[in-house]
């Protein structure tokens, strides 16, 4: 098997790839509902200047997703990017009760994938998130295509929890 040596184009999911504003109403309430935020995620509806910043990154360019979602998300993301019709590449999930800011775990595992290939971009919606990749020396797309709740914002950054 010939080791793939192309660069990277890394690309966020949530209001990058996906619409998520059908289900954002479940992170406004108090407690927030994660399980029902989640378990909406397979009806989203693709974003398609970024499908196809994918789709058209994909033709020099191996990609790479890297979500905030947990990884017990994993089988109904993959069957999402599938039926999106999206490049196969690995996918980079939120670790089982990692809560960090996304800010911190998007930008480690850019680290890591970037320790032996060449990121070519990330595309990302979350504003801190692409701040500090940028200052980590990654090349960015800001993924401004979509709004996202101030609900969402706060559950990047403050609760670690997309």
């Amino acid at each position: 098997m010939t080791r793939d040596t192309r660069p990277l184009a890394v690309f966020d999911l949530d209001n990058t790839l996906a619409w998520t504003a059908h289900r954002q109403h479940f992170l406004e309430q108090r407690p927030r509902d994660w399980d029902g935020f989640f378990a909406a995620a397979p009806d989203d509806p693709p974003l398609a200047e970024g499908a196809a910043l994918c789709r058209s990154a994909a033709e020099e360019c191996q990609v790479v997703y890297l979500t905030g979602r947990p990884e017990r998300c994993r089988r109904d993301t993959l069957d999402w990017l599938a039926a999106q019709g999206l490049p196969e590449g690995p996918v980079h999930m939120r670790r089982h009760r990692d809560f960090r800011p996304a800010r911190v775990t998007k930008v480690e595992i850019l680290r890591r994938l970037g320790a032996d290939r060449e990121v070519r971009m990330l595309v990302d919606d979350d504003t801190l998130v692409c701040d500090a990749a940028e200052a980590a020396g990654f090349p960015v797309v800001r993924a401004d295509w979509a709004s996202s709740s101030e609900a969402l914002r706060e559950a990047q950054e403050r609760e670690g929890r997309t």
